[in-house]
């Protein structure tokens, strides 16, 4: 629906993606798997706001 909500949600994945590198590369499994986490809920986050927009444009 916002671009400032879509924006937060690729900051979100970029930020999993980074932890999960730096997790990978450092062996650490709980940092990488937070990434992981991280970037699953940017994913879930972007979908409703997909599916917010939907309905938004059905409204019209």
């Amino acid at each position: 629906m916002g671009v400032g909500d879509r924006m937060e949600n690729t900051g979100e994945d970029l930020k999993g993606k980074a932890k999960e590198a730096w997790g990978d590369a450092t062996d650490d499994k709980r940092m990488e798997t937070e990434g992981k986490i991280d970037q699953a809920k940017a994913d879930m986050k972007n979908k409703v706001e997909d599916v917010k927009d939907a309905l938004s444009d059905d409204k019209r």
